[in-house]
């Protein structure tokens, strides 16, 4: 049989897993490819890692050189997550000529045109199903399966961590602290779980996924974020009485305009969307295409194995290519798509506030909101300790800034004492 070679940057989580993959299935893969898939070189800051996946210990060293530099080595997978050095070893894989497989999330969001445009200028692939939803096929179907489609709109979960915080909040009516130190002890959250929980994961993945989907460059300044950490267990509380539950989630989608828009935050799903079901460390992505119509990808978003399941799938797809001596056509798009400012924005929105529970009070509220061209679609109300009430409200479809103006509003009522959260309705 003929050979094919790798080399792995990188020995954590997502190598280790990787590496646990091609050994497992050594013989299925190289039935399936037709040749063998050899590791000829493994490159890590902690070689002692590799006792750990039972990984022999001559193939492993701290010289990313031996992998970048050796001439028989036809693919790189860069597992080592970051900016730098992940981004040198990547460019100077694809400018000698070997194909480069990365799960690099952080690298893409931040340098995917740049690295696509490389390994288009040096007739290699750069394949990176891994850097979005785990083990989740996704950046394939987008690229091939639904290549006929104009995508219209794509809506997804895709961080595990804060799905696992927010659906433990929904079972448990516990507050987000204390999940989140929960998580953190499970090994669900890091210690700075910062990327995770302010959304910067999510913000990376879907500005990954809405450059394929739309055929457009995506700066991560595009994308409005909102991280989960002002969810409470009231929020849920509320959400759950009028029917929905509380998700963060990635938007991408054509506005009327056919401008881009392009969030992440925190929402209220409707209990009928097939998201709002999505629970645990779970992820899932929902797009709707003009031919396809609705569809969705469901599966486990992290994790060692799931992860390395689609770097293999990856190692295999460039090596079938470096077999047959042709690549995938995957040019990086040029021109990028008009972004709608993130104030004309339309979405509906719930408001939990404290007010003073007297007489006038709501009218006062509708007021502030009728003088913003805000309408209310329902209200709830509930009594507090000492003479005030909790009211939960939701809007009929307006903008940001027409929110944003009823809340500086809201901030003159003397009826007001405080506007506890503002989140988004989506998937309706």
């Amino acid at each position: 049989m003929k050979k094919v070679s790798v080399g792995i940057l990188g020995l954590g989580t997502v190598g280790g897993g990787t590496f646990e993959v091609l050994r497992q299935n050594k013989e299925l893969i190289e039935k399936r490819l037709g040749a063998h898939l050899e590791i000829k070189a493994i490159a890590t800051r902690t070689p002692s890692r590799a006792a750990s996946w039972n990984c022999p210990s001559e193939l492993v060293s701290n010289n990313p050189d031996l992998v970048l530099n050796d001439p028989e080595i036809d693919i790189v997978a860069e597992l080592i997550g970051g900016i730098e050095p992940a981004r040198d070893f990547v460019l100077r894989a694809l400018r000698s000529g070997k194909s480069v497989v990365t799960a690099n999330k952080e690298l893409l969001a931040k340098h995917g045109p740049l690295l696509r445009q490389v390994a288009d200028e040096n007739s290699v692939d750069l394949l990176f199903e891994g850097a979005v939803g785990g083990g989740i096929p996704l950046i394939k179907p987008l690229r091939e399966s639904l290549a006929g489609n104009r995508i219209e709109e794509v809506l997804a979960i895709l961080n595990g961590t804060t799905n696992f915080i927010l659906s433990k909040m929904t079972r448990e009516g516990a507050d987000y602290h204390a999940v989140l130190a929960e998580a953190q002890a499970l090994g669900y959250a890091e210690a700075e779980p910062s990327s995770d929980v302010d959304g910067f994961d999510t913000q990376y993945k879907l500005a990954i996924v809405a450059g394929i989907a739309f055929d457009t460059p995506v700066d991560l300044d595009d994308i409005f974020r909102e991280g989960i950490t002002k969810v409470s267990a009231r929020d849920i509380e509320y959400a759950a009485e009028l029917g929905y539950a509380i998700k963060l989630v990635a938007l991408a989608r054509r506005a009327e305009s056919s401008a881009l828009e392009m969030r992440v935050h925190p929402a209220l799903l409707p209990h009928s969307h097939p998201l709002a079901s999505v629970g645990d460390a779970f992820n899932a992505i929902w797009v709707r295409g003009d031919a396809v119509g609705e569809t969705m990808f469901y599966g486990r978003g992290a994790g060692a194995h799931p992860t390395g399941s689609a770097v293999v799938g990856d190692l295999i797809e460039a090596a079938r290519n470096r077999l047959r001596g042709i690549r995938n056509i995957d040019h990086a798009p040029e021109h990028k798509a008009v972004m709608l400012p993130f104030d004309e924005a339309q979405t509906r929105f719930c408001v939990r506030m404290q007010v003073k529970d007297r007489p006038g009070a709501i009218a006062q509220i509708a007021g502030v909101l009728g003088d913003s061209g805000v309408s209310i679609e329902s209200i709830v109300q509930k009594k507090t300790e000492h003479g005030e009430a909790e009211i939960f409200w939701m809007t009929h479809d307006t903008t940001q800034s027409a929110m944003d103006q009823s809340l500086k509003g809201f901030a003159q009522l003397e009826v007001v004492r405080e506007v506890s959260s503002v989140l988004r309705v989506e998937g309706e």
